[in-house]
């Protein structure tokens, strides 16, 4: 039964209570009704307490079922009446509170891209997004969802991709520009090829992601169960010195009734979802509210390199002339036009230097790409060969280290290009600002050369680097960390990092651009292309767990004031009853501060 349809429940018997005792005069049917009622549900919550234990946690379940036993027992069962319609009420206000506060991880699912319009000839029919193959060629009408991930062909058009990324700002899209499913397009179509089917495409790993992080709730309670043992004892002995000082066992039950073990059950998960729910509006994706703890626990952080703390993309760092009457634009000139329709990423990255830099690209002839060596073709009458080194016939070769391709123009080498990995730009800070969260130890985890590593780890602000790793050996060094240095974050976005991820104390995966193995060994998604949301993310759970503890702080502190109270025998069972919902009420919506943005 559900928590809704059991308050529903006991309000309903409550009301028929009242008709029996105030209506037709009849205590004792109203009595044994509410008695009736009160043990079923007090036997099924202890029965739901012995699991608990049995499991190894220690809840608090048991305060509330001694207070409706203890009234019923004395005989208040008025008292037992609103202890019930409390409890089930809190569960109830618990679950709406719960909806409320991660709404935005569920509006992911409410878009999800249906259908699609193929591209056939002259044709254009519509069909299921699962229907969609990869290379096919689709089109996105103004206003509609992209069903899958594609690159455009045709077309200029600005998208929203705030539901994925949390980028407000509409981004303009063009030709060879990645489109991602689940983005909304805006005023003008666009034509693309599929790059991804529809399960493998970026909004349903985002549905998946957020399907896993509604689906582990059982780890929320781990903050309320610190807090358990102590409050019942100090519950139990303020009832029981009551008891004992005004020989009264009256007393006693009005102390448990005012004993709201609520705060505890309530506050630390409505924190927790609230919190996700607000990690998320800020572009990360947190699968658990156990991520949320261990994040603002967190000692020390690893780092992949490539793509993480740098672009991931190789971009042209110098253009080096060896013969001939060229300048450098004229060199880039021909290279990118050779290389104008390969797929390859050095090709990509020379075409887009060139039209940065207004270049005008020459029409090419006899274009012939060779697998695994370069290409060649004629440009004004001239042959030209761009590649490795042995391919052009280029007398020059750097080492491993760097890397370029070569060019020849008539069987002669006339130059090289080298291509670089810039680094984000938010690295440093990023690095900086963890430092300042406390987190102690930063780390580096690449498979690169060690003089790259080590550049560029000084270049961000990283204190220890372990180059030329393969995956197993970023997993030893993530075993390897001392308890001092955990729990431990590792932030990658390759298929290499998956294992690393998945083996780390929380895993973090750069989600925009990065693959699926990554994302779904994580622990947590960046879902907007932006370092620095790892550093919010942080900063987001240790305020998270700060409202938290602050949440069930204030409602055990209000709890123990009452009891005090009502150990003097001021406040009725009744009254005390009562008072458990306000108790609630401000447990919940101190907790619900950790959904709002500051």
């Amino acid at each position: 039964m559900s928590n809704v349809k059991k308050f529903l429940l006991t309000a309903m018997v409550g009301v028929v209570a009242l008709i029996l005792e105030f209506g037709f005069h009849q205590n004792q049917w109203a009595f044994w009704l509410v008695s009736i009622v009160g043990g079923i549900m007090t036997i099924s919550m202890l029965i739901g307490m012995i699991k608990t234990l049995r499991s190894g946690k220690y809840g608090v379940d048991i305060l509330a079922i001694t207070a409706i036993v203890a009234t019923l027992l004395v005989g208040d069962y008025w008292a037992s009446l609103v202890v019930l319609i409390m409890l089930t009420g809190g569960d109830s206000l618990e679950d709406y509170a719960s909806h409320q506060a991660s709404r935005e991880l569920r509006s992911l699912l409410d878009n999800s891209p249906q259908v699609a319009h193929r591209i056939d000839g002259e044709e254009i029919s519509e069909l299921a997004v699962d229907e969609v193959q990869v290379g096919d060629l689709i089109l996105v009408k103004p206003g509609e969802l992209v069903p899958v991930d594609g690159r455009v062909v045709a077309g200029e058009s600005s998208v929203d991709e705030s539901s994925l990324t949390g980028e407000s700002k509409p981004i303009e899209k063009k030709l060879h520009d990645e489109l991602m499913s689940g983005s909304i397009n805006g005023d003008a179509a666009l034509r693309f090829k599929v790059t991804k089917s529809a399960k493998d495409s970026q909004y349903q790993t985002l549905v998946k992601l957020v399907k896993e992080s509604e689906a582990k709730p059982a780890h929320f309670v781990r903050l309320a169960d610190r807090y358990a043992v102590p409050f019942t004892l100090i519950a139990y002995v303020i009832g029981g010195v009551a008891w004992f000082v005004s020989k009264d066992p009256v007393r006693f039950a009005e102390v448990l009734v005012v004993a709201s073990p609520c705060p505890l059950i309530l506050a630390a998960p409505v924190a927790l979802v609230a919190g996700m729910s607000r990690s998320s509006r800020n572009g990360v994706v947190v699968k658990t509210g156990t991520t949320i703890e261990k994040l603002a626990r967190a000692q020390s952080i690893a780092f992949d390199k490539t793509g993480t703390l740098t672009e991931g993309k190789l971009s042209v760092e110098d253009i080096h002339v060896t013969a001939g009457d060229f300048s450098k634009e004229e060199l880039i000139t021909y290279v990118a036009s050779a290389e104008q329709e390969s797929s390859h990423i050095l090709a990509r990255s020379l075409v887009a230097y060139a039209k940065e830099e207004k270049l005008t690209l020459f029409p090419v002839a006899d274009l012939e790409e060779v697998t695994g060596e370069g290409i060649r073709a004629t440009i004004n009458g001239k042959k030209i060969r761009v590649g490795k080194a042995s391919f052009v016939g280029s007398k020059i070769e750097l080492s491993n280290e760097h890397t370029a391709v070569y060019v020849s123009l008539d069987d002669q080498s006339i130059g090289y290009i080298t291509f670089t990995d810039i680094v984000r730009r938010e690295s440093a800070d990023t690095i900086k600002q963890l430092k300042e969260l406390g987190i102690k130890k930063t780390i580096m985890l690449t498979g690169d050369h060690q003089s790259i590593a080590n550049e560029i780890a000084s270049e961000v602000g990283i204190t220890e680097v372990h180059a030329e790793c393969m995956p197993e050996e970023k997993i030893n060094v993530l075993k390897s960390l001392s308890e001092e240095d955990r729990p431990g974050i590792m932030v990658g976005d390759g298929v290499n990092d998956a294992p690393a991820l998945a083996v780390a104390d929380i895993g973090i995966a750069m989600g925009a651009h990065g693959s699926t193995a990554a994302s779904e060994s994580a622990d947590a998604v960046i879902l907007k292309d932006d370092l620095s949301r790892v550093s919010e993310a942080v900063r987001l759970s240790q305020d998270t767990m700060r409202i938290a503890k602050q949440s069930v702080l204030i409602g055990i502190v209000i709890c123990v004031v009452l009891m005090l109270i009502a150990s003097t025998g001021i406040i009725p069972a009744l009254l005390g009853a009562a008072l458990q919902e306000v108790i609630d009420t401000v447990s919940i919506l101190s907790a619900l501060r950790a959904r709002k943005d500051r």
